[in-house]
C-alpha cells in the first residue's frame, strides 16, 4: 500500500509539472516541461548524492578515522543484507542523519557531529538502521527525484511572469500569477506526503534491522528536542532537502504543521513502542 501511494503521489507531482508547462505555454510549453523534467531527473539520478553531501560539507570517514561509527554502520548493513555504504560526518551541532544514493550499491549515510555527541551507541545504531531501511527500500532515489521535481516546479513558477503575455498561454496574466503562488505550494504538499509515507515504513523496517525498536524511539525523542533549539544552517538555506533527514532539521516553530516534512514524532515513537511491545521476533542485536 505504501509503495502504491508513493507511486500515485509521484505521478501527481509529474503531472503537476507538465500541467504548469501547458498552462504557461500550451502544448509546446508542456513538451518543454517534459523534456526539462526528464533531463533534470536524469541528472539527479547520477549526481544527487554528490550534490547533497557537498551542500552539507560532509566529509567521508573510514575505520581508521571513526572506527566505532564505521563498525556500527557495518553491523547494521550486514543485518539489513546490504552492501557497506560510504560513511560521512557533517560538522554541525544539531543531531541528525540522512541517507542518499541512487541504489544500495551507491549508497551513503551521513550523521552530524551533534548526533555523535548526544546519542548513545545503541541509539545511533537505531538511527543508522532507519537510514539503511531507506536505502533498502530505495527511498533515497524516490525522495531525491521528488525533491528535484518540486524544486523545478518552484523554479518554473518563478519564471512564470516571463510567459504571462505569451500568446500560447491559455490563462493570461491572472492565471500566471495564480500559478506562481499555488504551484510551489501544491508541489510542496505532494513532496511532504511522499516523505511522510516513507518515514513510517523506514521506522518499521529499521526496528527490524536493529532488533531494538526502543533504541530508535529514544533517538527520535532526543533528536527532535535538540532540532527545535539548535540551528542547521545548510538545511535552513536549502529547505527542499529537509525531508532527507530522520527528523525535520528546520525549526518546528517556523513551519506550519501542514508543510512539515515528517510525520509527528510522537506518533512515530508510539508506533515503535507498539512494535517493542509485540516482542518483535529477530535475532539478537550486536550488543547482546
Amino acid at each position: 500500500m505504501g509503495y502504491t501511494r508513493t507511486a500515485v503521489l509521484m505521478a501527481g507531482l509529474t503531472a503537476l509539472f507538465l500541467g504548469i508547462g501547458f498552462m504557461l505555454g500550451g502544448e509546446a510549453g508542456m513538451l518543454i516541461a517534459f523534456a526539462f523534467a526528464a533531463a533534470t531527473n536524469l541528472f539527479a539520478y547520477w549526481n544527487s548524492d554528490k550534490m547533497v553531501l557537498r551542500m552539507y560539507g560532509a566529509r567521508e570517514v573510514t575505520a581508521q578515522g571513526e572506527p566505532w561509527l564505521v563498525d556500527i554502520v557495518a553491523r547494521m548493513a550486514e543485518r539489513a543484507q546490504l552492501p557497506m555504504p560510504r560513511v560521512y560526518v557533517i560538522d554541525t551541532d544539531q543531531p541528525n542523519a540522512f541517507a542518499t544514493g541512487r541504489n544500495p550499491e551507491n549508497a551513503a549515510v551521513a550523521v552530524t557531529t551533534g548526533l555523535m555527541r548526544v546519542l548513545s551507541p545503541e541509539e545511533i545504531a537505531g538511527v543508522l538502521a532507519h537510514e539503511l531501511a531507506h536505502v533498502k527500500s530505495r527511498d533515497t532515489l524516490i525522495m531525491t527525484v521528488t525533491a528535484t521535481i518540486a524544486g523545478a516546479i518552484s523554479m518554473l513558477a518563478n519564471f512564470a511572469l516571463f510567459f504571462g503575455n505569451n500568446r500560447n498561454n491559455p490563462m493570461g496574466i491572472v492565471g500566471t500569477i495564480l500559478v506562481m503562488i499555488l504551484a510551489p505550494m501544491a508541489a510542496m504538499l505532494v513532496q511532504m506526503a511522499i516523505s511522510r509515507s516513507r518515514e513510517y515504513e523506514a521506522d518499521r523496517v529499521g526496528a527490524e534491522i536493529c532488533g531494538r525498536p526502543l533504541w530508535l524511539a529514544s533517538a527520535l525523542r532526543k533528536i527532535e528536542q535538540a532540532a527545535q533549539v539548535i540551528d542547521n544552517n545548510p538545511a535552513e538555506s536549502n529547505p527542499a532537502t529537509a525531508h532527507l533527514f530522520i527528523i525535520n532539521p528546520l525549526h518546528a516553530h517556523a513551519v506550519d504543521g501542514l508543510f512539515t516534512t515528517h510525520p509527528k514524532t510522537a506518533e512515530r515513537i508510539r508506533r515503535l513502542e507498539a512494535i517493542a511491545g509485540q516482542k518483535l521476533a529477530v535475532a539478537a542485536g550486536p550488543w547482546g
